[in-house]
């Protein structure tokens, strides 16, 4: 759009200066007769086609200036249309053995009810403005006979000049008339820049943390991972661990039994460093040898195989590990889907993504592993298989499980609880 707009902007500064001397010259001598004076106007018609292109300028600009935000919420409400569709589309089994049905159709009418309303104003300021670029054009053809007509019947000019004068007139203000003709086209491009920006500056404050003076300072690259006084902050209550400081070495594994599921999400937000507000500090072990496993893993799109490698590239691991990796986790009877492109998170249930999420474990071999209630969540026999991994293709690796479900087990050397604090 922006590259369209500006060819259209230079070509018309081309076309002006190509005319503008020549509607100067033909009317440098005009002279206008007014209560009987004379009086010698140099460059007449060219000043009565800057006016007349002004004019037109200005009233496009009033009429189109509320399109930039009617753009932008016609696109904001489509979004939301979209939004909705898809949700309601993804959760089609349980709103319909909920019997929610009539309670999503009303939601979705409710959305495309008011994308219907903002289009119905879109609508309605096009063909305002639409009547005043085609008014304004249909005028354009009559307006300099009407200049030059005077100097005309005086004598001033020939028909021939005549016709010379109108048509560098009709040059000048069409290419004058280039923000009237594109009105309709700079409120769009308006509206999506807008739109850009706003996106834009929210991606850039992603990383601005409130500020203030308690925030947890997280470093990297430390040999051990280690919680020295660390208190997450929330809304009304803050939340730390029954010790006041906890080192983990590599090999050990350590289980936090959290009270809720809040703040289990919090502590593990904020061991993984996505949760700034609090206190204290955490010392991180190289991110490169950390992965963190959560209670509703991520499936990218892609084959089975690029699902397996995530992030990495397939070809990093070899195929006989990806075939051990996956009949090792329960997942054997995938291997020969390993090339086959679909969208595996719909594909396969939650104990099976679990599974999936151990595989890639399995595969990498990482030296810390964070866990966010996914080891809790598993059935009694995927539970045993997933500790029988634990204690020999990932023997070496440290264990944080961050749970609520406070079931003792020999598995762990140690177990922490949180402790809550009042408002901050």
């Amino acid at each position: 759009m922006t590259g369209s707009l500006a060819i259209g902007c230079f070509q018309s500064t081309l076309l002006l200066a190509s005319f503008v001397g020549v509607l100067w010259s033909l009317s440098q001598g005009f002279v206008l007769t007014v209560g009987g004076r004379s009086v010698v106007i140099p460059g007449f018609i060219l000043w009565c086609a800057l006016i007349y292109a002004a004019s037109g300028s200005l009233l496009s600009r009033f009429i189109g200036r509320p399109l930039i935000e009617i753009g932008k919420t016609r696109a904001a409400r489509e979004g939301d249309l979209r939004f909705a569709l898809v949700r309601a589309s993804e959760g089609v089994d349980g709103i319909t053995l909920a019997g929610g049905n009539s309670e999503e159709q009303q939601r979705l009418e409710h959305e495309l009810a008011k994308v219907i309303n903002v289009m119905r104003r879109f609508a309605g300021w096009i063909a305002g403005l639409t009547s005043v670029t085609a008014g304004y054009g249909w005028a354009a053809l009559v307006v300099p006979i009407v200049v030059a007509a005077p100097a005309y019947f005086s004598g001033q000019l020939t028909f021939g000049e005549l016709m010379v004068t109108v048509g560098a007139f009709n040059q000048v203000q069409q290419s004058l008339r280039w923000f009237v003709d594109n009105s309709s086209a700079i409120a769009d491009w308006r509206a999506a820049l807008a739109r850009v920006m706003d996106f834009r500056q929210a991606l850039l404050s992603i990383d601005e943390v409130e500020k203030s003076k308690d925030q947890i300072e997280v470093s990297e690259n430390a040999k051990s991972l280690i919680l020295n006084g660390v208190i997450a902050r929330m809304t009304d209550s803050e939340i730390g661990l029954d010790v006041p400081a906890l080192e983990i070495q590599s090999g050990e594994h350590v289980v936090i039994f959290a009270k809720t599921g809040m703040w289990n999400k919090v502590f593990f937000r904020a061991i993984a460093g996505l949760w700034p507000w609090g206190r204290g500090k955490i010392a991180l072990p190289p991110r490169t040898s950390m992965t963190f496993l959560l209670a509703q893993p991520y499936v990218p799109t892609g084959s089975l195989r690029e699902v397996l490698a995530y992030p990495d590239h397939p070809e990093k691991f070899r195929a006989t590990d990806v075939i051990y990796a996956l009949e090792r986790t329960n997942l054997g009877h995938l291997v020969p889907a390993l090339e086959r492109v679909t969208r595996w998170d719909k594909m396969l249930n939650l104990d099976e993504r679990l599974h999936l999420s151990l595989a890639q474990l399995i595969l990498r071999k990482p030296w810390w592993i964070i866990t966010d209630e996914s080891i809790a969540r598993l059935n009694e026999h995927s539970r045993k298989m997933v500790l029988s991994v634990f204690e020999n293709e990932l023997a070496n690796s440290a264990l944080i499980s961050i749970t609520s479900d406070d079931t003792r087990d020999v598995f762990y050397s140690r177990a922490f609880h949180p402790v809550t604090h009042g408002a901050p």
